[in-house]
């Protein structure tokens, strides 16, 4: 059996196929959806969509938030910004995470934390996806 996966950010489709499982990083943990999974809709995390394609390797991106809407047959990422894992810039990514540890700490109220609290979880799955690539994960 196959489920229909769409990923989409702002700039347009990323990722239109199917797939035999896919698995999501969703505002209470990970998710994983198999064909004919009961209705969903929920919010994601920074962090990765990971699709598995049967007979070839799996695909994976970093999507920064957004919203995840499953259907039986149908898997629809609907994110903020999305990067296919293998384009991320590791030396980019360790810059982003340094930046916003930095931005925390010089943070004067808490919106200006909580905006630093997010970059930096944006940041950090960010780099935690391209070391996991990296070392075959």
């Amino acid at each position: 059996m196959k489920i229909h996966v769409d990923v989409v950010s702002a700039e347009g489709e990323i990722y239109s196929g199917s797939a035999s499982m896919v698995f999501v990083a969703a505002e209470l943990g990970e998710v994983g959806i198999a064909p004919r999974h009961a209705p969903l809709l929920t919010r994601m995390r920074p962090g990765q969509v990971r699709v598995q394609q049967e007979g070839q390797d799996e695909v994976t991106f970093f999507v920064s938030g957004g919203v995840l809407e499953v259907q039986p047959h149908l898997v629809t990422v609907l994110a903020d910004t999305v990067e296919r894992a293998a384009d991320i810039d590791e030396a980019e990514a360790e810059k982003a995470k340094k930046r916003a540890e930095e931005a925390m700490s010089e943070a004067h109220d808490r919106v200006d934390m909580a905006r630093a609290q997010a970059e930096l979880a944006e940041a950090a799955a960010r780099l935690s996806i391209v070391q996991k690539l990296r070392s075959g994960h």
